[in-house]
């Protein structure tokens, strides 16, 4: 059996019981914090005590906080994530049916922000230019505006004032087709909840690719190249540029999980009918099931993420081997 094939079994092994623990600490902290799923279903003043505890029966909150455990564990194995207390859903079939909404919104953001942030930090690699300081900047500027307050920006400036984009949404009530102009239409709600997540990432790799273009330039193997009289921009994209990407092939990996987390607050602002949208509903209503079969999807979407870089990292590095 080849390496890899035992390289990428250990790690699959390996993640077993890291979503085992964020399963059980999910549980716990979510049962224990403030709030109860039966009266925000019942009401507030509506219910009578006998039948919100007839509810609470109903969806197993009577029972001990370890025997709730054991039986979510004994589910989850079946592959079993129960059914939403406010939609009466099933959770996997929720969760999945979000999954595509937050896949091209995080897909759309983390290219264009990649392809723009190597492009910008490997052009503007000169010491002390103007651009370079220009550009850094407005990285720097970037990087600190949260993504809500981005958001709500750009919904002010081009969705409310000038009408270029619309609200929210992921596609206009109008729109009932599902060929060119549903894709259109789609492409067009999509631009400023892309455009607010992909400007905290491209800082990120703007920064990373200059820093680490810096460090290669001033490499042996460049000085050697420029001796040879190989113009600059051989030399940036041709010698320099496939190394510094190593470490933005990593950062992809991590910011997988960040942008899977940020999804709440950007799906939000926009109304964007994904994964983070749903969490935000579920965290409202204490919608348990729902937000537990959240955790635990987001935390294997992470768990394959970073074994796709490493996969990705040593084939684009052949310094690097499967052990």
């Amino acid at each position: 059996m080849k390496a890899s094939t035992w390289y990428i079994g250990g790690r699959l092994l390996q993640a077993i019981p890291l979503v085992f623990w964020v399963i059980v600490v999910n549980f716990v902290m979510i049962h224990l914090a403030p709030g109860d799923p039966v009266s925000f279903l019942a009401g507030e003043y509506e219910a009578t005590p006998e039948y919100m505890e007839a509810m609470r029966t109903e969806f197993g909150l009577d029972k001990p906080l370890i025997t709730q455990l054991g039986v979510y564990l004994f589910k989850v194995v079946q592959g079993d994530l129960g059914y939403s207390m406010r939609m009466k859903q099933p959770v996997l079939e929720l969760i999945l049916s979000r999954v595509p909404a937050t896949f091209l919104l995080m897909g759309t953001a983390m290219f264009f922000s990649t392809l723009f942030g190597v492009l910008l930090g490997a052009t503007y690699s000169r010491r002390s230019s103007l651009a370079e300081n220009a550009t850094t900047f407005l990285a720097i500027a970037g990087y600190s505006m949260p993504a809500f307050w981005l958001g709500q920006m750009l919904l002010i400036v081009f969705s409310l004032h000038l009408g270029w984009f619309p609200s929210q949404g992921m596609m206009s009530m109008r729109v009932r087709e599902t060929g060119v102009w549903a894709v259109i239409d789609t492409l067009h709600h999509l631009v400023l909840p892309a455009l607010t997540w992909a400007t905290y990432h491209v800082t990120i790799v703007f920064r990373l690719t200059r820093s680490k273009m810096l460090e290669t330039l001033s490499q042996d193997f460049i000085i050697t190249a420029r001796g040879k009289g190989l113009d600059r921009r051989a030399i940036l994209y041709r010698h320099a540029l496939p190394n510094a990407l190593l470490p933005v092939v990593t950062v992809l990996g991590v910011n997988v999980g960040f942008m899977l987390a940020g999804s709440v607050l950007v799906e939000t602002v926009f109304a964007w009918p994904g994964m983070g949208r749903l969490m935000f509903e579920a965290i409202s209503a204490r919608d348990y099931p729902v937000l537990l079969g959240l955790f635990l999807v987001i935390s294997v979407m992470v768990v394959l993420a970073n074994l796709v870089t490493d996969i990705v990292y040593a084939l684009i590095d052949p310094r690097v081997t499967y052990r």
